[in-house]
């Protein structure tokens, strides 16, 4: 079992994905240090690994690096080791949770502002559903950028109403998926 509580991984996400976002080298490399610092106070250290999938963080034990390179005899326990997927594809096993999950954003965004708004939230949960299974509320930029000029264009039938406040409708549904909208 790792010796990360869940606070100090969700910390070490948030701020990777705050680095990947960022406009500006300095600021990037800001949150990755304030990263490594909250890492280090348990004996830990981090690093991206790029699979076919996406890429994915990885927490592990500092004593199990010697200059740089992770060391397989020092590795006690793989279960002490964290990885956290930053992109690509969710659980697929968890589909149903998510599509629940997405479906409650989408109720959201059609009771607060209505059914063309509605609509455009149930195509970004189709997609993210179908394409990454992830919930709305984990899109991450370059999703939601291929959501807009690829998926949502080619496969969501939309009417000239639903284009025309896209963006708009976009914003609203990460907006109602990051304020937390309950499953019930």
């Amino acid at each position: 079992m790792t010796d990360l509580s869940a606070d100090v991984i969700d910390r070490a996400e948030r701020l990777t994905r705050l680095a990947r976002e960022a406009v500006d080298d300095a600021e990037a490399e800001a949150y990755r240090a304030e990263r490594t610092e909250c890492l280090s106070e348990h004996g830990y250290t981090a690093r991206i690994r790029s699979e076919d999938t996406g890429e994915v963080l990885v927490c592990h034990p500092r004593e199990w690096v010697e200059d740089g390179v992770i060391r397989p005899e020092r590795i006690d326990d793989v279960d002490r080791g964290v990885e956290v997927q930053l992109s690509g594809p969710g659980d697929p096993d968890e589909w149903e949770t998510v599509d629940e999950r997405n479906r409650a954003v989408v109720d959201a965004v059609t009771e607060d502002h209505g059914e063309v708004h509605g609509a455009n939230a149930a195509a970004l949960a189709d997609f993210m559903g179908n394409h990454y299974a992830k919930p709305i509320a984990d899109a991450t930029p370059d999703e939601l950028r291929e959501f807009r000029e690829e998926y949502f264009p080619r496969n969501a039938w939309p009417t000239n109403d639903q284009r025309a406040v896209l963006e708009r409708s976009v914003e609203l549904t990460v907006d109602a998926a990051a304020g937390g909208v309950s499953d019930s």
